[in-house]
């Protein structure tokens, strides 16, 4: 538990440090800063190289941010390494800082469209039926980071769901979207009627969970096996 602990720390701060990296950056092209945040930087590839070399000791939900992290930092040092090469070639072209805005608002107006689609997702008491999660998208989440879980016996199962829950809540967080009205218990009802629906209509023994990336949104599904 205590190393658990100890990576979700890490990851935290290196999503802080990714954060941080963007708002210097962006002091910088403006004008604000003298020097680039090359100090930021060094911390943010040491962690990536140091995680790339112990991926094996990372859970699916850790594992999966992580790729989120490192995509997103690569996304963003690609457009400071052109922007750094427009500086010192002379070249005037907008403030970084109307980029970070626009994609800023292009995740507002994303996660406004989706949010009743988040709140369709829960569970609700006493009714029959539950809509399908593959309704439920969000962006953020690059091409290939893909969570599978296999469940038969949910209500036994409840490492495997926390493992579900922590991959979907993390893509969603990177994504930007709302997430105040996911919770843990709520999503745990839902898998286990979900299992059980599918269980019953199907004549089904297993039910997989992904949760993945379909023409740049993040989707979890319920897909019966054979």
């Amino acid at each position: 538990m205590a190393v658990t602990t100890s990576i979700d720390e890490e990851l935290n701060q290196f999503e802080r440090d990714i954060r941080q990296l963007k708002i210097e950056y962006d002091q910088y092209f403006g004008g604000g800063r003298k020097r680039p945040p090359t100090e930021i930087e060094w911390r943010l590839e040491q962690m990536a190289k140091r995680y790339s070399e112990r991926a094996g000791e990372l859970k699916f939900g850790q594992r999966f941010r992580y790729n989120n992290l490192t995509q997103t930092y690569a996304k963003y040092k690609d457009i400071f390494r052109k922007r750094l090469q427009q500086k010192e070639e002379g070249k005037v072209q907008r403030h970084f800082g109307a980029a970070a805005k626009n994609i800023e608002a292009e995740r507002a107006r994303k996660q406004a469209e989706t949010q009743a689609a988040v709140a369709a997702a829960q569970p609700s008491p006493g009714t029959s039926s539950t809509p399908a999660p593959a309704s439920v998208a969000a962006s953020a989440v690059a091409a290939g980071n893909t969570f599978r879980m296999v469940c038969s016996k949910p209500e036994q199962e409840t490492e495997k769901i926390a493992e579900l829950y922590d991959a979907f809540l993390q893509a969603k967080q990177r994504a930007g979207e709302a997430t105040e009205k996911l919770t843990r218990s709520g999503f745990n009802e839902f898998v286990i009627k979900k299992t059980t629906d599918l269980q019953k209509q199907k004549n089904c023994r297993d039910v997989e969970y992904v949760v993945e990336v379909v023409e740049g949104h993040v989707k979890l599904k319920a897909l019966v096996k054979s």
